[in-house]
């Protein structure tokens, strides 16, 4: 079994870390978990607030530079799938910190890349790793956890979403402010890299499937497995409470970032702040983001649809007040962007549960289908927008994505299986086993 350990074993192997033991060391590795998703959300977006360096840096049309973003999510939401189910056989751990390590490089030929092709290439290879990286991520925080606390776990996890709306692309557009693109960049592949010696360290071995022989696999029979795996992939979409929550995630994302995309123009075009008040204000995005990560974690475990239906209401109303009481009012645009923050930062982390939820037997899938679904809608939801705002209808974003998130907002509503008012009673927990 690949890097795993025989199941009861209390002896670390030789040359492997030493066994999994209680609830502060789970922690350690969720909390290196978070800061993975960190790094990946701050390299994903860090080229939005370093457009205009790496426009004049690359010697192209800032249009050019906006098609980072969205080769990266279309890349992310082609892949995410097959390359999810072909590493199913292998260690979560050795997936996880690949994932990591191989954003680390892509940093580093960014800040290194001679011209924008380079770059291109770079953001790609990223891409590659993202999709299976948040495929396993929640997952892997589950197994972590103690019996019952998934949502919590996976709010822990997610915190680092937040950190980096909060820190990480301000930070980072600062430093590419101040000493160039490039340096940012490979200042982020730094940070990159200690994540992913830390979680080499910190995470368990985290075997794919329980051993069940001695023996390695045949090749065929492992590519028999991979094949099986694929083709169980339209079952998936046939099961209607999976297929409710990749609906309303397509829904979600697909508005927010229609609207988010352009913060800073409706920010700017309800209050009119601009330098350091503006960066408040999308720090204060964050900010409520954390709190918000926080409520929907000690509630999704036990009340579901409470959890997500909350999400998509404070994002509901958020966008109402941005398309109508906002206008002009300074106090009325600080308050809906924090409760947008507060809303949507919280709806990945129930939305995660829930994947876990309806497909417990197959949840490394029903997580790639899910990711497929948030890329889409971030590729989809830019576009919109972009439509919209060349066409000189910024004011029409905010309405546009609550009717989105409205519609995400019914299906939760109606789907009682995808999100029930309570969560299931289970059978009660047998004794923890040190190889997870």
């Amino acid at each position: 079994m690949t890097g795993g350990m025989a199941e009861g074993s209390t002896a670390p192997t030789p040359s492997g870390p030493a066994p999994w033991s209680g609830p502060a060391r789970a922690r350690l590795g969720l909390a290196m978990l978070a800061s993975a998703t960190f790094v990946y959300v701050t390299a994903e977006t860090l080229p939005v607030g370093l457009l205009p360096q790496l426009s004049a840096g690359l010697h192209v049309r800032p249009g050019t530079v906006g098609l980072l973003v969205t080769a990266y999510a279309a890349v992310a939401a082609l892949t995410a799938i097959p390359l999810t189910v072909s590493l199913e056989h292998r260690s979560r751990r050795t997936v996880v910190v690949g994932c990591v390590g191989l954003l680390a490089l892509s940093q580093f030929v960014v800040a290194a890349a001679p011209d924008y092709a380079v770059v291109l290439a770079a953001r790609i290879l990223c891409a590659l790793a993202h999709g299976v990286f948040w495929s396993m991520l929640a997952p892997v925080a589950a197994r972590l956890a103690p019996p019952g606390q998934a949502g919590r776990a996976t709010a822990l996890v997610f915190a680092g979403n937040s950190l980096a709306l909060v820190g990480g692309v301000p930070i980072g557009t600062a430093l590419g402010h101040a000493i160039g693109w490039r340096f940012a960049m490979a200042a982020l592949g730094v940070v990159a890299v200690v994540s992913t010696v830390a979680l080499r360290r910190v995470l368990p071995p985290l075997p794919a499937k329980p051993a069940v022989s001695s023996e390695p696999p045949a090749r065929d029979a492992a590519r028999g497995t991979v094949r099986s795996q694929l083709a169980g992939v339209p079952a998936a979409l046939r099961s209607g409470p999976l297929l409710a929550v990749c609906v309303v995630t397509l829904f979600a994302a697909t508005g927010q970032f229609a609207a988010y995309t352009y913060i800073t123009a409706l920010v700017q075009r309800d209050a009119g702040l601009t330098g350091l008040a503006l960066s408040a204000v999308l720090f204060g995005y964050g900010a409520a983001g954390i709190g918000g990560i926080a409520l929907a974690g000690r509630i999704s475990d036990g009340r579901p649809r409470l959890a997500t239906a909350a999400s998509l209401t404070a994002m509901v109303l958020a966008l109402a007040l941005l398309a109508s009481l906002a206008h002009g009012s300074t106090a009325g645009t600080v308050a809906s962007v924090a409760l947008w923050g507060a809303g949507f930062t919280a709806l990945p982390v129930v939305l995660q549960a829930a994947v876990l939820r309806v497909a417990p037997r197959s949840a490394d899938t029903a997580s790639s289908l899910y990711v497929v679904g948030f890329q889409i809608g971030i590729g989809g939801g830019a576009l919109v927008g972009s439509l919209l705002v060349n066409a000189g209808l910024l004011a029409v974003l905010p309405v546009a994505a609550l009717a989105l998130a409205a519609m995400g907002l019914v299906i939760v509503l109606g789907a009682r299986r995808a999100f029930p008012s309570r969560e299931p009673a289970r059978p009660a927990p047998s004794p923890r086993r040190v190889s997870r």
